[in-house]
């Protein structure tokens, strides 16, 4: 594959996870609980792990945090969002590649992992272990969450048709 066609294809992951990002921005979402969300953008990082080169999927999730956080949000968000995105992608690549899990168990990893980043990151900020009281709650939002999306990965990942790598 050219160099254009992998830029493109990049572009393309990275300005559809955008778009995800804004569409549940507007979605009046909500469990009572701040900080929970979907997070239909991961819906684009995970089926990436899928068919293409965790290189660009990498480059594709940091292209997107960074974005969305500039676009729609703060630095305080890009931190949080950083944290929590670059670990879920190293936990979702290390258990797609034990071959044990399917895509959406995979996902429910990926979307624990993100919150459990969140926290630590919480923790360093706060100088106190007192957000570690919000693990068990966004644990199994974060286990909910990784469901759904895993759950439309598995049904979209059958439709997806990329060629050149």
């Amino acid at each position: 594959m050219t160099n254009s066609k992998k830029i493109a294809y990049c572009a393309m992951l990275t300005t559809l996870s955008m778009i995800f990002a804004y569409i549940e921005t507007l979605i009046p979402f909500s469990f009572g609980i701040p900080g929970i969300k979907l997070g239909l953008a991961n819906l684009v990082v995970l089926t990436g792990l899928y068919f293409m080169p965790a290189g660009w999927v990498f480059t594709v999730l940091v292209l997107k945090v960074t974005l969305v956080s500039f676009l729609f949000g703060n630095l305080s968000m890009l931190i949080y969002s950083m944290a929590g995105g670059i670990l879920s992608f190293l936990v979702m690549l290390a258990v797609k590649r034990t071959k044990g899990f399917s895509i959406i168990g995979v996902s429910i990893a990926g979307g624990v992992s993100h919150n459990i980043g969140q926290l630590a990151v919480a923790v360093l900020v706060v100088e106190s272990m007192a957000p570690l009281s919000y693990m068990p709650i966004l644990m199994i939002a974060g286990a909910a969450a990784g469901l759904v999306i895993g759950m439309v990965a598995y049904r979209v990942r059958k439709h997806i048709r990329v060629s050149g790598y």
